[in-house]
């Protein structure tokens, strides 16, 4: 059922949190994995060696996925390395935190390239090394429908990145490629660490939400991870929410 050998798996952002699981996760089910990174060498580092303690190959690739000729280059050995990608996650995200009035341009492109724009140069640079049957995924959160405070520029490129899923899955869909979102709820991750407010929104996501947990990593992971078997090859085009219960509340 959620067999993924001889698939190759691209995880960007995979040296830490989320696209770490993520990259395990599919590695655990017979997936090499590719692992983007632009700055955390030794979490990168890390990772792979987790991936290859699973029998698994793991090649690592520092690439900025905002830069074209980067995407380029990484796509270039990915396709020495392996010849194909089945499994395209796009995880890496950027965002300066602060409030609206306090964001410049360069806040707001910054956030919208990394963001946003990325899914667009990778699928468009990936596409000549995927086939029918390949999967996209997009990582999301909810504060693509969610005013949350000094989280505009994330918040909206979230939801650029969201509408592009859909506009994708339609063009795609022809080809035989799956193309989808995964939306998570509070997720403990490093990221969460440039909140000043961290433990106030972890405490009060935790009572907030119906199963009385935070999402974990894994949690995102195990939803990657089906939406890569055949189970979900009728799912395109959809923002599927992992969290527990968290966006029901209102």
């Amino acid at each position: 059922m959620f067999d993924l050998q001889g698939k190759v798996a691209l995880i960007t952002g995979g040296s830490r949190g989320i696209g770490r699981a993520i990259a395990i996760r599919l590695a655990e089910s017979g997936a090499d994995v590719v692992v983007n990174y632009v700055r955390h060498r030794k979490d990168a580092t890390e990772t792979a060696e987790e991936v290859e303690k699973l029998r698994r190959r793991c090649l690592l690739v520092k690439a900025n996925v905002a830069n074209s000729d980067d995407v380029r280059g990484m796509f270039a050995a990915i396709s020495e390395e392996f010849g194909h990608l089945d499994i395209l996650v796009s995880n890496a995200a950027s965002g300066v935190l602060k409030p609206v009035l306090e964001l410049t341009e360069r806040h707001w492109n910054w956030a919208m390239d990394i963001n946003a724009r990325a899914l667009l140069t990778l699928v468009q640079q990936g596409l000549p090394l995927m086939s029918r049957g390949s999967r996209v995924m997009a990582v999301s959160s909810l504060g693509s429908v969610r005013a949350i405070e000094n989280y505009t520029t994330v918040g909206a490129s979230k939801a650029a990145l969201e509408s592009l899923v859909r506009h994708l899955a339609v063009e795609l869909g022809p080809r035989g490629i799956n193309v989808n979102t995964i939306s998570a709820g509070a997720v403990d991750t490093d990221a969460l660490k440039h909140f000043p407010n961290r433990d106030e929104i972890l405490q009060a996501a935790t009572e907030r939400t119906p199963l009385g947990r935070l999402t974990t990593p894994q949690d995102v992971a195990d939803i990657a991870l089906f939406l890569c078997s055949h189970l979900a090859g009728m799912i395109q085009g959809q923002v599927i929410t992992v969290d527990g219960g968290y966006a029901i509340r209102g």
